[in-house]
């Protein structure tokens, strides 16, 4: 029986232990540099939590080898490991710290000054003498704990954004991530021989999962520096020249490379698996990377953070329209989608409704917030027997004439933007309630120029320019708005509330 994937990783690493698991750059660390640093590191924090286990090890460092090792220590450790991004606001990362409050925090000197004020130890790692090797005693002791886990313990924390203005820890655990790896290496054929093109920041669910390709198959992770994305002409030598052949992206990047024709200038073949998730791909483009590798396989993937790691896929095995919108296609293996109405009654073919999933993918809930996990892991509406939790997605989708799920959109401000999942009552409530820099506002979504769109009430003493700065002092770039506008009063519906769709559709119609 599987109860950990560290369990299984020091299992199977020996076989691998000569093999590069992790390119940074110029730097190729094999799988027993890794593991020795890991376990040693992981003997460090075991003295430094006086044997606690199951409580969470923020790792504070930009995704690269020292990031991925410290995440396997605090998996050694027998404590999950949150990833936190080096470039947050102080206050952002001080709600993280108080709503989550880690152990501990793995850090570096060049970091640690980014770091909020918090009674949290601190633990730099520039200033351990992290040993090559281990001892048999290390081995043993972390072991004989390790030999402890089962797999409902929690594997890893992500943050994602809260409408009150303070993130929500996603607690996911091992057994969600055997599910959902099970079924990948079922459905596509993963076996270890996998050069990973590793994109999406360390605090992404996708590099949770791309950790796992490496822990349970030996599989090689290429980290691809995130400021490529802006660069798509270096990005894709780096594929080419690493002969990366598995990525997972967001489309935003893809899309790029599709409009300035870069496949035809860079030979990109040995990309065989590429899988996309997190925002629609514009059909136009997508074809145009199909066409270009038509000998690659490609798949478009859905799911929350909520779910590990995506709940439902679609394998494009036929040819699109250039205005005919992807499927997200049939739920992932062990994985159950209701569509729901209002009633929650279950949704006929073509019938619109809340998309909610049910199955062992499902996260734990949100860690510390008993309120916010009760209000999104539910009781099934259709099972009154016995207890069953599903997750209420807040996505609209329906069922096609072709067995297929189809993407309909958002049922509330959640959106998905350059990949990131944004609550657009969060930067409301910074804007009105934390900063008080404007009466009223309204943060809504242009869909056609994908932009972050915040009109507000005229106030005599503010400027556009002075909004963004406020705001960027308070939240990550990628969710500060890039268009605003001025309005004398907001309009209202009849029951007094602003008129968010009305305010929407007067953005999306904006030439």
């Amino acid at each position: 029986m599987r109860k950990s994937l560290v369990a299984e990783f020091d299992r199977c690493y020996k076989d691998w232990q000569e093999k590069v698991a992790v390119v940074d750059g110029d730097k190729k660390i094999t799988f027993a540099e890794i593991v020795s640093y890991a376990m040693n590191l992981a003997d460090v924090l075991l003295a430094k939590l006086d044997g606690v286990r199951n409580v969470p090890v923020a790792v504070f460092l930009p995704k690269c080898e020292e990031s991925v090792k410290a995440d396997i220590a605090a998996l050694y450790s027998c404590n999950p490991f949150m990833n936190l991004d080096v470039k947050l606001p102080k206050t952002r990362l001080e709600n993280i710290l108080k709503s989550v409050q880690p152990s501990v925090i793995l850090t570096k000197k060049a970091y640690a000054d980014a770091l909020p004020n918090t009674d949290i130890p601190i633990i730099l790692l520039d200033e351990l003498d992290i040993s090559l090797g281990y001892s048999d005693e290390v081995h043993t002791r972390l072991m004989d704990r390790i030999g402890q886990l089962i797999d409902t313990d929690p594997f890893c924390i992500i943050n994602t954004s809260g409408s009150t203005g303070t993130p929500k820890g996603v607690v996911l655990n091992h057994r969600s991530f055997f599910d959902f790896h099970d079924w990948a290496i079922e459905t596509f054929g993963f076996n270890g021989s996998e050069n990973i093109g590793s994109l999406s920041p360390n605090i992404f669910d996708i590099y949770d999962f791309e950790l796992c390709l490496l822990m349970l198959d030996g599989a090689s992770m290429v980290l691809l520096d995130a400021s490529l994305a802006i660069f798509p002409v270096r990005l894709l030598q780096a594929v080419a020249d690493n002969n990366v052949n598995f990525i997972f992206w967001v489309p935003t990047i893809m899309v790029n490379i599709a409009n300035k024709d870069l496949l035809s200038k860079i030979d990109v073949s040995c990309l065989k698996t590429i899988w996309f998730a997190g925002e629609v791909f514009p059909t136009k483009q997508f074809n145009y990377w199909k066409h270009s590798l038509p000998n690659t396989t490609f798949a478009n993937l859905y799911g929350p953070i909520e779910i590990t790691l995506d709940c439902i896929y679609y394998i494009v095995d036929r040819e699109f329209a250039d205005d005919e919108p992807l499927p997200i296609g049939i739920p992932c293996n062990n994985t159950d989608i209701l569509m729901l109405n209002d009633d929650d009654a279950v949704c006929g073919v073509n019938e619109p409704g809340e998309i909610c999933v049910r199955g062992t993918s499902l996260a734990m809930g949100y860690y510390n917030n008993p309120e916010k996990t009760s209000a999104a892991f539910v009781q099934n509406p259709l099972n009154n027997s016995y207890p069953e939790l599903i997750y209420r997605t807040g996505d609209l989708g329906y069922w096609g004439d072709d067995g297929l799920i189809h993407f309909k959109g958002r049922k509330d401000s959640l959106v998905k933007h350059m990949g990131y999942r944004i609550e657009l009552g969060e930067i409301e409530h910074i804007a009105v309630n934390t900063l008080k820099i404007v009466p009223n506002c309204c943060v809504v979504y242009d869909k056609s120029k994908k932009a972050i769109t915040m009109i507000y009430e005229q106030t005599a003493d503010i400027t556009d320019l002075a909004i963004r700065k406020a705001l960027e002092a308070h939240l990550p770039r990628y969710m500060v708005p890039t268009k605003y506008v001025q309005m004398e009063l907001l309009p209202r519906n009849t029951n007094g509330k602003i008129d968010r769709l009305r305010l929407s559709q007067m953005v999306n119609c904006e030439e």
